[in-house]
Parts: structure tokens; sequence; C-alpha cells
């Protein structure tokens, strides 16, 4: 019997029958079948940026470059050092070979990259490189770590990563100064000048410090190295002037002169309290012209303890006669000894705060500052205890208080430029003391300046950070009783 051939193409297409298909008791064919639909695959979700992971990497190559910059200031000295040229005198042949070798590691692409630095030759040297647009390995370095920090501070600064914003600081990475100017004047277009400010605020030292290190200014390259570091700069960024240049500025001994307060200040004084928003309000009562507030209050444990209000900075004038002026606000950011730091001194001789009284100084900007410069003062320790320091908008992470035990509480709006021009910003990967509290927030009522004023603060901790006044104010519970004395006082240059 001959075998049953199969049309195997008949039994795999639908709509087609086999033989024997249509044979009486045959089962019906199944019916073709239709793959199910399947449903789409889900986007893949937004790569999450790790913002401690992009601080942690700007850290490592931040010591990367400065210990780049370090070996070429060794490996420079030691090149024009006049040990190596008594021996050159001697060792004619291993001296050439030396100096070859050295050359090649200060300006190979496979070394440092012109990294020459330090002493008359190696300043000569760097300044040529720079002027010549020459980029050392450890400059490359530095650019990678603030570009990182720029990264890192976007995450939890979104509006640093819109593309207007990301147009200006991509210039400043790429050190092109022209595109960085059209990217800021765009972004000025949109947003508006307070708004353009308050966008940059978070990272402003990082784009002053890319400023000095890429613009071919040899002698402003400190102030880039110090933030770097983490560290306070003494010069300015686009000139690189000395912190001494202000001592010359705002050279006035200081003077403090008992004043009554106006009859609407004197109501606002009447219902002070203990309590971070009362002393925010009087402070901006005080307004900025001069006038400071001595306050005795006898406390609830039967103690008298004091508290001294310092406004801070007056913008309408470069220089006037009073501390709080715009030279006082740099010269009290880079040095202690200033004049609004000697004339509050006078005001606690000229009070009669008894020696060894406590004390709690509470300042708004350059107030902070000298709040700051006054605890870090070992006469004015000695002479009183210096309980607590309030500073409020105030970049005071580069001092520490004379006085260990001394409470510093630093209140910081992340909207606020001021606070973040000491050089630790949102981006900064330094940390303060343990002892220290800071209470940072981010309040976008108001843009920069209007959120650098003292009505800021008072509206925020009034509103929705109601828990940070709460915190202050139990830290601050042993000055709570009666206010017994409210003395106000001018403060002169001379």
């Amino acid at each position: 019997m001959a075998p049953q051939v199969v049309d195997e193409t008949a039994q795999r297409l639908p709509g087609r029958r086999g033989p024997g298909a249509d044979a009486p008791g045959a089962a019906p064919a199944a019916p073709a079948r239709v793959p199910a639909p399947t449903a789409p695959e889900p986007e893949p979700a937004p790569e999450r940026i790790d913002a401690e992971l992009l601080i942690a990497a700007s850290v490592l190559l931040a010591d990367a470059a400065l210990t780049a910059k370090q070996s070429g200031a060794e490996l420079t000295g030691a090149m024009f050092s006049w040990r190596f040229g008594l021996e050159a005198l001697r060792r004619p042949g291993w001296a050439l070979g030396t100096a070859v070798s050295c050359a090649r590691a200060l300006t190979g692409s496979a070394g440092l990259g012109f990294g020459a630095n330090g002493g008359v030759a190696g300043e000569l040297l760097r300044m040529a490189g720079n002027m010549t647009y020459r980029r050392p390995a450890k400059v490359a370095m530095a650019v990678d770590a603030f570009a990182l920090r720029i990264k890192a501070a976007a995450v939890d600064h979104p509006s640093l990563d819109a593309p207007a914003a990301r147009r200006l600081t991509d210039a400043m990475v790429a050190g092109n100064r022209l595109e960085a100017a059209r990217a800021m004047y765009a972004l000025i277009e949109l947003l508006g000048v307070t708004r353009a400010l308050t966008t940059v605020s978070p990272v402003i030292m990082e784009l002053l410090a890319l400023l000095g290190l890429l613009d071919e200014n040899p002698v402003n390259d400190d102030f880039s190295w110090v933030t770097l570091a983490g560290g306070v700069p003494t010069t300015d960024p686009i000139l690189g002037l000395p912190s001494s240049v202000l001592k010359f500025l705002n050279p006035g001994p200081g003077r403090a002169e008992r004043t009554d307060p106006d009859p609407i200040l004197a109501k606002v004084l009447t219902g002070s309290r203990n309590d971070i928003v009362s002393y925010v309000g009087d402070i901006g009562a005080l307004g900025n012209h001069g006038l400071v507030l001595l306050r005795r209050v006898e406390c609830a444990d039967g103690a008298v303890r004091y508290v001294l209000l310092l406004p801070g900075t007056s913008f309408g004038l470069l220089s006037n006669s009073t501390p709080q002026d715009l030279v006082g606000a740099f010269d009290g950011l880079l040095r202690t000894d200033t004049t609004y730091t000697r004339a509050a001194k006078k005001l606690l001789r000229r009070a009669g705060v008894p020696t060894g009284a406590e004390l709690m100084i509470v300042g708004h900007s350059l107030g902070g500052m000298t709040a700051m410069n006054l605890a870090s003062d070992v006469e004015v320790c000695a002479a009183y205890r210096v309980t607590h320091v309030i500073a409020i908008g105030s970049p005071i992470d580069g001092k520490r208080p004379a006085d260990h035990t001394t409470r510093v509480i630093s209140l910081v709006n992340k909207h606020d430029v001021i606070p973040g021009l000491d050089g630790r910003g949102p981006a900064s990967p330094h940390d303060l003391p343990e002892s220290w509290v800071e209470l940072a927030w981010l309040d976008e009522s108001y843009d920069y300046p209007l959120s650098h004023a003292p009505q800021a603060y008072s509206d925020a901790l009034r509103g929705e950070f109601t828990h940070y006044r709460d915190q202050v104010n139990k830290l601050i519970g042993a000055y709570d009783g009666e206010v017994v004395g409210n003395q106000t006082y001018m403060l002169r240059d001379k």
C-alpha cells in the first residue's frame, strides 16, 4: 500500500484544508490562532542623578588638581634652586639631562601640561602660559571639579538645568566668555535681572572661580584655587585685589553714640520678645543706616542677659559715614578686625555690660558677619560669655568663634545670593562643625535681592518653615524673660 502523501503546506496555511477535511464525521478544523496584542514596553525611567556621588567625584578631582599644582610648584622650585645650579657646575651632563626631564614633565601633555608655578621664575612661566591659552592638567581637573559641582547643584535646583541656564554654565565651563555673555544676556531677557540672579545664585562662587581660572588674567587665579579648596577667598575674582586693600578703604576706628529711637521704632521694640521672628523684625525696623540695639533681659532663671542686634548693609553708596556700607561688607567677609567690629566693641564697653555677662548676638547679612567677628575676637570672649551667634543670610562659614561653647545658628534662604559668598554654597563638598546649626530652605516667594531682605526671612519663618522658628526658639530658651532695657546706638566710622 502506497504511503499517504500529506500536503504540509496546506496544513500550515490558515484557511486551507488538508485531505479528508470534508469527510463525514470529521472534526471541524481548529480556527487559526491570532497572536494576542502585546502591551508596549514601558519607557525607561529617567536616569536619576546622585548628587552625593557627583560631589564625591568633584572632591577627588579637586584633590588631584591641588596635588598637581603643588607638584608643579615643587618641581619648578627644584629646577631654579641654587642647589641645582651649584650641582650643575659640578656635573653639567647630569644637570642637562635632569633639566630636560623636568621640562618635559612640566610642559608635556603626558605630564603636568605647562604646570610651572611658585617663586619668581615659576610665576612668570605660569603667567606666560596663562596669557598664551595654555591649559595645564591642574586647571583641566579643577574645571571638571567645578563642572561636577554645578551638575550636583542642579539636582536640588532644577532651574539650573533649564536650557537657558545650562547654556550659561556650559559656556563658563568651556571658558567661552563671549558665549557666556550672550547666554547671560539671553537669561536676563527671558527671566529678568532678579530671577536670573536667583537662578545662578546656588553656583555663583563656582562660576566666578571658572572665570578666574579661564580668563587669561594671571593675577586673579588665587580666588579660584581657594574656592576649589573650600576656603574663603581673600582676593576679588575679577582683578585679584587682595583683602589688605580694604584695610585702607575702611580704616575707621569705629564709634558708638547713644541715641533715642524714633516713635515708630520705639513702638516696634515695645512688642519685642525672645523669638527669632521678633528679632528679625527688630533688625528690619532698625534699618541699615547705622543703628544697632542692645537689649537687657531679666530671664526666667533670675539671670540678667544681653542681646545685641546688628543690621546689615546699606546698598545706597559704596562707602558712607557708618560701618554698614558696601566697603564694610567686603571687609567683614574677608577680615575680622573691621570698623563695624571695633564700633560694636566700644558699644559694649560704653553700655557698661558687666564682665562675664552672657551675651547673644543676632545679625543679618553684614550684621551676621560682624556677630561672628565679635565671637572670634579673643578680647570680646575674655570680657563676656558669647553664648549664641545667630546669623541670618550671612556668609559666615569660614569663621570660627574663639569660645568653642558658643552656639552658632545660621539661617539660609537658598534663593539668597549673599550666604554663598563665603565659598561654601549648595554644591560645596565641605561641611560645617558638628556643633553648628544650619537651617536652610528654598523659598521661591522672593527673587534676589528681595530674598535677602529681613522681611523675606521673617515671612518664611512665620509660614512654611515655622518648625525652624520653633527649633531656634528652643535653642535660645535661656533668654526667655522680661525685657528691661532697649537701648539704640548709632555706630560711626570715626
